[in-house]
């Protein structure tokens, strides 16, 4: 997807999942929709670096740049919110683009992609990027509200953003 399209998605992924965990409005919505949606977005954007390095859609589009940036917050106790940015990241370009991902780079460099996908420049662009992003909340909908014991450590980030630790 393209750079609009990935800033979109990560600001409405943070907007979602911060309203969903604080669903009571006023300040305490508003800092919860803050602390997710930043973090969710520069992780949205992350990925893409590779474009300057390596090789696109292959050095930070696989599984194990997402693994790393989902144990960083257990080990330094920051960052918590980056790795959604980077799973929706993979999931966008997985299933809105007609390329895809290596999910298993540099083991593999077999790429998966899906047929809903659009070239990045297609005028439809958008539009799959929303309906990719209406999905992806549905999924983060039913792990907080319909399975909260799945959502129990998406809980546990929030809490841990109002009181970061030290950095070591």
């Amino acid at each position: 997807m393209n750079k609009f399209g990935h800033v979109l998605n990560g600001v409405l992924i943070g907007v979602g999942l911060g309203v969903l965990l604080v669903p009571a409005g006023g300040l305490e919505t508003a800092t919860s929709v803050l602390a997710v949606t930043v973090p969710v977005t520069l992780g949205a954007l992350l990925p893409d670096i590779d474009t300057e390095f390596g090789t696109h859609r292959k050095t930070l589009h696989n599984l194990s740049v997402l693994a790393g940036f989902a144990v960083f917050p257990m080990v330094f106790g920051n960052l918590q919110w980056v790795w959604v940015g980077v799973m929706t990241h993979l999931v966008l370009d997985m299933f809105g683009t007609t390329r895809g991902i290596a999910p298993f780079y540099p083991v593999s460099e077999w790429e998966i992609g899906f047929p809903t996908g659009v070239t990045t420049s297609s005028e439809y662009a958008t539009v799959v990027t929303l309906v990719v992003t209406v999905a992806e909340l549905l999924v983060a909908a039913f792990v907080v509200l319909v399975a909260p014991e799945l959502g129990a450590g998406l809980d546990a980030a929030l809490a841990e953003l109002a009181s970061p630790p030290g950095l070591l």
